[in-house]
């Protein structure tokens, strides 16, 4: 058994306007900074009609798709703007996490990494924000539970945003427990400790400034124990390495190291509670060499685990 690395190469055509933080050269960073390693490579799909409703209603597919220029930019808001390779993209982004599912499921794979883009934690039911257009994880998430019949599926957000999208996608769902850390306040505004949804919702807002040792401990008394009591059938990550110190949209001090130790710990319990079955999705990371150090520390985790 291995690790699956799922991307394709129209996730570059998803093209910014100059100065975008969610910019082309991210996924370069992170495929490059993937290079050697021994995984199973694989061409993201298209996501599947059936799956993506799973997570959006039909008017808002629509509503996607009708934005698409056929030149330069259409800004759906301030920060989320899309060029003509964007809807492809964003069906390859949520097709990717699909596969992973599929192959970890079926028992092709240990555990897979979806280097994708564009990222999805912020899409909501009915909204595209914050670099966002489909809810990725919540597509795998909501496939694994009825395509495969699970009964409960846990998504992780360590990204430093809050995934609000993700949120709003699963809050009415008790099958899928949601787990995020996050910098508080910061956009989006969301993911007060009060936000529980029908008990499925575990937000743990950070002040900014927080490190390694606060990180840590967070998860080790409050999101590893809720997990745990939870005993899910399968583990997605929304895998977002903007809490590095190094990253310019917020103000977290985590290291490369950090991601390593918060996804082998996630690992651990994969292992206890999963038979090992996880998988990731690529989200925020701003620094370009943090980013690709960071991704590489957490795909090397996988790797280990998967042999």
């Amino acid at each position: 058994m291995t690790t699956a690395l799922i991307t394709h190469e129209d996730c570059f055509d998803h093209v910014t306007p100059p100065g975008h933080p969610e910019q082309v050269a991210r996924l370069d960073a992170v495929l490059n900074a993937l290079e050697g390693m021994d995984l199973q490579r694989v061409k993201a799909p298209l996501v599947a009609a059936d799956d993506l409703l799973r997570a959006h209603p039909k008017a808002h597919i629509d509503a996607i798709t009708a934005a698409a220029p056929e030149a330069g930019w259409r800004s759906l808001d301030a920060d989320t703007h899309m060029s003509p390779g964007t809807l492809t993209a964003a069906y390859r982004a949520a097709g990717a996490v699909v596969r992973a599912v599929d192959m970890v499921l079926g028992g092709e794979v240990s555990n897979a990494f979806a280097a994708v883009r564009p990222p999805g934690h912020h899409a909501e039911r009915q909204t595209a924000m914050g670099f966002c257009f489909f809810g990725s994880v919540v597509v795998g998430a909501k496939h694994a539970l009825d395509h495969f019949g699970l009964d409960r599926v846990a998504i992780v957000d360590f990204d430093v945003h809050h995934g609000n999208g993700t949120q709003d996608l699963v809050e009415d769902d008790p099958r899928i427990l949601f787990c995020s850390t996050h910098q508080s306040p910061l956009y989006p505004g969301t993911g007060a400790a009060h936000e529980v949804g029908v008990d499925n919702v575990l937000n743990v807002p950070l002040p900014e400034g927080t490190g390694s040792k606060s990180f840590r401990d967070v998860y080790d008394r409050i999101i590893l124990p809720r997990l745990d009591a939870f005993s899910p059938q399968m583990i997605i990550i929304s895998a977002g390495f903007d809490a590095h110190e190094a990253d310019p949209l917020a103000g977290m001090n985590l290291t490369t190291e950090d991601f390593a130790w918060v996804t082998a710990r996630l690992c651990d319990l994969a292992d206890q509670h999963c038979q090992g079955r996880l998988v990731s999705s690529l989200e925020g990371g701003y620094d370009l060499t943090a980013l690709g150090a960071s991704a590489a520390a957490h795909v090397h985790v996988l790797e280990e685990r998967g042999r």
